[in-house]
């Protein structure tokens, strides 16, 4: 069964609302202190731009469990600081190696390759320091936002994706190895997100089951979208610059098994993430799938 589920213009205006919370927080964040070199620096990463797909996935978890998104706004913070941080050592020449980043010079390019790394190193920690700052005076909460924003981003999640990525040209990859890679690099801090704004809602059982199963659905489908907008989107498009996967001889699903399968692909896993939605009783579903309609029939 497929659900029409309609850009709606209330929706539109709640997405806005929720980046504009989410942007207002981390600039008050990240006001600049000493070394004033390493703060604009980070700054420069996290509040030049973005959609701040992972945080508005956080704060939608919390609100179809409670009703509410507020209680979710520290973590979501801390998942965008991780990411930002992820961008910056991605792009290094080390590892990607792109000069640009939402239509601006990598952070490396700009401030240079070391206090880059250090402003990477910042933000990471940063976000840690921030779940677990003792005015939020929920700590039962705050040590399971710890675990699962630690899971996702280290060896086990995003840092194990990253490296099996860099490394795939190295033999022939099957489908269940790319899939792997995808969870790993981009799936696991899309599905730390909607957990931990699950936890925030305080979410049972079978409700924190049924969203990781929705979040483990969108980011394999947010990740083949973006190895397609990679082989067909302009600078302009997408900010940075396409056309890499094929230049450095990355193992893709679409190069694997090409577009139209791979769209199939997206399509399936966002139907499965409908229905996952579903399967639990949930006081808001609407708004979780819009953005996951939003997200995967992007063009940027």
């Amino acid at each position: 069964m497929r659900y029409n589920v309609p850009m709606t213009t209330s929706f539109e205006t709640l997405y806005q609302n929720l980046q504009a919370a989410v942007d207002d927080e981390l600039q008050t964040l990240l006001c600049h202190h000493q070394p004033r070199l390493l703060w604009e620096s980070m700054a420069y990463s996290v509040l030049g731009g973005g959609k701040r797909l992972r945080p508005l996935l956080c704060l939608l978890a919390c609100e179809a469990v409670s009703g509410k998104w507020q209680p979710a706004l520290p973590a979501a913070q801390a998942v965008e600081l991780i990411h930002a941080y992820s961008l910056i050592h991605d792009d290094l020449p080390a590892l990607d190696n792109d000069d640009w980043r939402r239509g601006k010079p990598a952070n490396h390019k700009e401030y240079g390759e070391d206090i880059a790394i250090l402003a990477g190193d910042a933000l990471q920690t940063l976000a840690f320091q921030l779940l677990s700052d003792p005015a939020i005076r929920r700590p039962d909460v705050q040590v399971r936002w710890v675990a699962e924003l630690a899971g996702a981003a280290g060896p086990m999640g995003m840092c194990a994706g990253q490296v099996l990525d860099l490394h795939a040209a190295d033999s022939v990859w099957k489908e269940a190895e790319i899939l792997d890679v995808y969870r790993r690099k981009t799936g696991a801090l899309i599905r730390a997100a909607v957990r931990m704004g699950a936890l925030a809602g305080g979410a049972g059982p079978e409700q924190l089951q049924a969203l990781t199963g929705y979040a483990e659905d969108l980011g394999l489908a947010f990740q083949i979208v973006d190895d397609l907008l990679d082989l067909t989107g302009s600078f302009e498009a997408l900010g940075k610059t396409p056309g890499k996967d094929l230049m450095q001889d990355k193992k893709t699903y679409p190069a694997l098994l090409g577009q139209a399968e791979a769209r199939q692909k997206v399509e399936s896993c966002l139907l499965r993430a409908r229905d996952v939605l579903f399967s639990v009783p949930l006081l808001q579903t609407g708004h979780l799938l819009q953005i996951a309609e939003k997200l995967v029939h992007r063009e940027t």
